[in-house]
């Protein structure tokens, strides 16, 4: 297999990017198993977590199949129909995203403000659980997914406030869609932007649980202006 040693440290979009020209050009056809990871990350010059990212990316491209026990194999020469239309979908919705994004920020810094002012000890104990779940599903896209957006319902739910909690369900179905595109392109390909995502996370939890608003809305504002500028490289 002709490969490039990447000149970065962690640089896995360059080993990605290299691995899926191979794929396109038929180096490595469908059906054929890569080299162990192992292998793989001796060849680049990497360590084993970046390749590992590598081959994630790679995954969320619906290019390669990663078999449980190792192992990876050739499915698909060209990237999965559904990344590519999850990717011009949020293209040709770029104004839409944007008022989105912005709706979102003014609600949820709202809503973790409300929530650590106004949170009971029966929801600090939901919280405390979810966040066990959350730091157990770093790596793994559906419940890396469903914890990710019931945080945020379970924080609307905590003002204890009817009318932020219809306003955050108003805007959830388009809401939960953005960060379904995103995990699937971006965040799940990427090991290190999860374990990130889930200590922003673990800070609003703690400001909510220390019962500081100005803590809260400001870890809030910090994790959902890193998401928009992920979300925001796609558009």
């Amino acid at each position: 297999m002709e490969i490039t040693r990447v000149s970065k440290t962690n640089h896995y979009e360059e080993i990605a990017s290299q691995l899926r020209r191979l794929i396109a050009d038929g180096k490595l056809n469908v059906g054929d198993a890569l080299p162990s990871t192992k292998t793989m990350s001796e060849q680049f010059g990497v360590g084993r977590s970046t390749m590992r990212e590598a081959l994630s990316a790679l995954k969320a491209m619906g290019l390669i199949e990663i078999r449980q026990g190792g192992g990876c194999k050739v499915i698909r020469r060209e990237p999965a129909d559904a990344v590519t239309y999850e990717l011009q979908s949020l293209r040709m919705n770029r104004e839409t995203l944007i008022e989105l994004l912005e709706a979102r920020q003014a609600l949820e810094v709202s809503n973790a403000s409300i929530a650590a002012a106004k949170r009971t000890d029966e929801d600090l104990a939901a919280f405390e659980k979810l966040m066990l779940e959350m730091e157990r599903s770093v790596g793994d896209e559906a419940e890396g997914e469903r914890t990710d957006v019931l945080f945020h319902r379970m924080l609307a739910q905590a003002t204890h406030n009817k009318i932020m909690l219809r306003l955050f369900e108003s805007i959830a179905v388009q809401l939960e869609r953005a960060i379904r595109d995103v995990r699937r392109v971006e965040i799940y390909a990427n090991h290190a932007v999860a374990g990130q995502l889930y200590r922003e996370h673990h800070a609003l939890y703690e400001a909510i649980a220390a019962g500081d608003a100005e803590l809260a809305a400001g870890c809030m504002k910090e994790h959902l202006q890193h998401v928009a500028r992920i979300l925001m490289k796609y558009v």
